[in-house]
Formats: structure tokens, sequence, C-alpha cells
């Protein structure tokens, strides 16, 4: 089988909160609370954080959820 692994990533803004995105992360993605900090963080100071790893059809639906929330995500 073709490995089709791809990363979901968060790009940060201006906008969210560090406890949106937290909750985001929790709710959307399935982190425990110090994942989503520890993402949170990454996104903050470096501009984004791989969040998830999948294949297409998962990331997409995970990324429209994301998104919902007022968040920027990208799949790569």
């Amino acid at each position: 089988t073709l490995n089709n692994n791809k990363k979901l990533i968060i790009i940060n803004d201006d906008i969210n909160t560090f406890d949106h995105v937290i909750k985001t992360l929790i709710k959307i993605c399935n982190h425990t609370n110090h994942q989503a900090e520890q993402c949170t963080y990454l996104i903050h100071y470096k501009g984004r954080c791989a969040v998830k790893e999948g294949n297409d059809q998962k990331l997409i639906a995970l990324k429209e959820q994301i998104i919902e929330e007022g968040l920027n995500a990208i799949i790569k």
C-alpha cells in the first residue's frame, strides 16, 4: 500500500487566544492538555505546528472542523 501520510498544520494568527487553540486541539485532535499546550506554544513562537499526521481523508475532516473554530489550517 502507498504511504499517504501527510501533516495537518495549524498556522499562527493574531486573533485566537492560547486557551481557544488549546481547547480546539483537545476537542478536535484528541490531544491531551499537555500536548495541546506544547503545540500552541510552537504555533505562537514558530508560526506553525503539525498537530496530526494521517491520510488525506482523515485530515481533511479535521481541517474543516479546525477552520470552523476560526483557526488557520493546511495539509502538507
